[in-house]
C-alpha cells in the first residue's frame, strides 16, 4: 500500500461545488474508476481521501490536492490520473499524481489572483478607490471566528499586493496566510472596499498555489 497525492484543477461550474460535495464527487469518481483505493472500515465503508487545504466556494483552484492510499504498489501514477479523469465532471481535471513529500500541516500561505469589476463606476475610479483603501492606515473588517464575529485589521496582510487595471477590470495578486493557524480570505478586502465606498464589486478569484513556511510550493 502506498500514499499518493492527486493534483487537480477546480474550475467552471465546479467552482460552485461546496467542499462537502467535492468530497462526494471524488469518492464517486474513485468508485466508478475501480482503482484499488484503501477504504475505511466500519458501518459506512468508503474510499479514504483527505484534502490538503479546502478551497472557498466560488473560487477557482489551479493547484488543488487530495491524498489517498493505493493498495497496489505496482500501479503506475499515470494510470491513476487517466482513470480518474475518465470519471470526473467538466471543471474537475487531474493534471498530476505524485507521492507526497510533505504533510498538509506545513501549509502556511496561499497565492491568489483576483479580478475585480463594478458596474456602478468606471475601471479607473475603481482602481483609484482600491489604491486609496490599500494606502489607508488601517483596514478594519468583520471576520467570522469560532467565537463569533471579530473586528480585525487586515492592512498588514495586503501590504505587498500587486495590482494593475485593464480595460475591463482590476487584476490583483496577493499571498495571504492559510493553513492550520491563520487564514485570511481575500474577500475580506473586497468587503472592505464595498463598505468604504458603498459599491458592489464583482470578483473572480483563483487560488494559484499554496506554500510552506519557507515560501516553497507545497508538494
Amino acid at each position: 500500500m502506498k500514499n499518493v497525492r492527486v493534483w487537480f484543477k477546480k474550475d467552471d461550474a465546479c467552482r460552485y461545488i461546496s467542499h462537502l460535495d467535492l468530497n462526494r464527487v471524488m469518492i464517486r469518481a474513485i468508485q466508478k474508476s475501480r482503482l484499488p483505493v484503501w477504504h475505511t472500515e466500519g458501518f459506512n465503508v468508503h474510499p479514504y481521501i483527505t484534502f490538503s487545504l479546502p478551497i472557498s466556494l466560488g473560487f477557482r483552484g489551479e493547484r488543488e490536492s487530495m491524498d489517498m492510499r493505493i493498495l497496489d504498489d505496482s500501479l503506475k501514477l499515470e494510470v491513476i490520473k487517466e482513470e480518474l479523469n475518465k470519471c470526473l465532471p467538466n471543471g474537475l481535471t487531474v493534471f498530476d499524481v505524485t507521492e507526497p513529500k510533505s504533510k498538509p500541516s506545513v501549509i502556511s500561505s496561499a497565492k491568489f489572483k483576483m479580478r475585480l469589476s463594478c458596474n456602478e463606476i468606471s475601471v479607473e475610479e475603481l482602481y483609484s478607490d482600491f489604491q486609496t483603501l490599500l494606502n489607508s492606515d488601517e483596514i478594519l473588517v468583520d471576520k467570522k471566528t469560532k467565537k463569533g464575529i471579530k473586528k480585525i485589521d487586515i492592512k498588514e496582510y495586503f501590504k505587498d499586493t500587486k495590482h494593475y487595471d485593464t480595460d475591463y477590470d482590476i487584476v490583483v495578486r496577493v499571498i495571504l496566510p492559510a493553513g492550520n493557524t491563520t487564514n485570511i480570505n481575500p474577500t475580506l478586502l473586497i468587503n472592505a472596499l464595498n463598505e468604504k465606498y458603498g459599491i458592489d464589486v464583482y470578483y473572480d478569484i483563483t487560488r494559484v498555489d499554496v506554500f510552506d513556511s519557507e515560501g516553497k510550493s507545497f508538494e
